[in-house]
């Protein structure tokens, strides 16, 4: 049996001030706020100093397992795959007991550093100054070990706050912009009635809606959808209505309207996105309406006698090209008592449980049925509609209705 080897009262005192010593060090370095790598050498010069550890590695798990600190070795472990045999260490163990590489046994102990249950760390060790019993010498590691990778993970956590409230400030300021983009009021009088709903399926959505009055007698309306979604759809979004504004100021020439929007568009987004739209010109008067599509899903012009068209003339979806390859403007009557009904690609592509798409069929066979219901509660039946589709299913885009009633 070997002999046992029992720590007098004054070496378990020195350790006692040597672990306080440590632990008032680095909580002085925390509330210094001092960075990780300014951490990491603390530990390290307090193992070194009061232990004399001749050899350390100190491997850290974050997202995958990375050397840290290492001294006194010939082979630079910075660069080393931690074997898995190590990984799975619950317990302090001698290195002589593993089926490792030879150059691993550089170490004489691996000591393996948990919290609430999961590894955090593992640190190998070379000799130890004789004055300590392994016993204690390793009870030392193991509690300033635990409080420098406690406290650095504490640390990571609190640069993550900072991080989630910058990023959640500029999501905020993002949704700001975005309800403004949207018009204040949209008219119900002797000529037309407008609604518009718009359900976002995050926080920030990349679908657009407006309507401006160009004079008198000339309405614009229109609905748009850029690629992805967050904040650079949101702010290209932006971009889409400045410029169409400034450039209505200056004609209300559809042609010359949407291939000045594609040029913006083309010159300002990033990451290869894009935008789809449905822009249209209503004359009081004349009774006459101009339209482009531009790549965005057909809307549904509804007849009084349930009679539909689909209003899908236009060019190809706008900022992929810096010069459109085609561009047609369609003009059409629209007799009295049509509906006309926008949407973004959210509305039809809903599937029920066996894959069949709600789709435009679905949206016409819906507008025949509720032609005569308020435009609020059309949009209010529809979007329950679709949600009876599938009561499983999880929307994974914006949808956006615009509805225009021809009195």
């Amino acid at each position: 049996m070997p002999e046992l080897i029992v720590p007098n009262t004054q070496q378990e005192l020195n350790l006692k001030k040597l672990e306080l010593s440590a632990l008032l060090e680095i909580t002085q370095a925390i509330n210094d706020n001092l960075p990780e790598a300014a951490l990491y050498k603390i530990y390290r010069f307090t193992l070194l100093a009061q232990l004399q550890i001749s050899r350390l590695v100190l491997f850290m798990h974050d997202e995958d397992w990375e050397c840290k600190v290492c001294f006194g070795t010939e082979q630079d472990f910075t660069k080393e795959e931690l074997p898995e045999e190590i990984k799975n260490l619950k317990e302090i163990t001698n290195t002589s007991k593993l089926h490792v590489h030879r150059k691993w046994r550089a170490f004489e102990i691996v000591i393996p550093i948990l919290h609430n249950g999961k590894l955090l760390a593992v640190v190998m060790i070379g000799k130890i100054q004789p004055y300590y019993t392994n016993m204690e010498a390793l009870s030392f590691v193991q509690t300033v070990s635990n409080i420098m990778l406690v406290a650095i993970e504490n640390h990571k956590m609190a640069r993550l706050r900072l991080a989630q409230e910058a990023i959640r400030r500029e999501i905020e300021i993002a949704r700001e912009v975005q309800s403004m983009l949207f018009p204040k009021a949209l008219p119900n009088d002797k000529d037309v009635a407008i609604h518009a709903s718009y359900i976002p399926h995050s926080s920030i959505g990349g679908d657009y809606y407006d309507y401006v009055d160009i004079d008198a007698e000339q309405c614009l309306f229109c609905v748009a959808d850029v690629s992805g979604k967050g904040v650079p759809a949101s702010l290209l979004m932006s971009n889409f209505q400045a410029g169409l504004r400034t450039i209505l100021r200056q004609t209300s020439d559809l042609n010359t309207v949407v291939s000045e929007l594609n040029h913006l568009i083309y010159r300002n987004a990033i990451a290869e996105k894009f935008i789809t739209a449905f822009l249209a010109i209503y004359n009081r008067k004349t009774r006459e309406l101009s339209y482009v599509n531009a790549g965005h899903n057909s809307p549904i012009l509804l007849y009084e006698n349930n009679d539909h068209r689909l209003l899908n003339e236009g060019c190809t979806m706008l900022g992929v090209f810096d010069v459109l390859p085609f561009m047609s403007v369609t003009k059409i009557q629209v007799p009295h008592n049509a509906i006309m009904l926008c949407y973004t690609d959210g509305l039809t592509e809903v599937f029920d449980e066996d894959e069949a798409e709600f789709g435009v069929e679905g949206t016409i066979s819906f507008l025949q049925r509720n032609r005569y219901l308020s435009s609020r509660m059309l949009h209010l039946q529809l979007l329950n509609e679709i949600n009876l589709y599938n009561e499983e299913a999880t929307f994974t885009d914006d949808i956006t209705l615009l509805s225009c009633r021809f009195k």
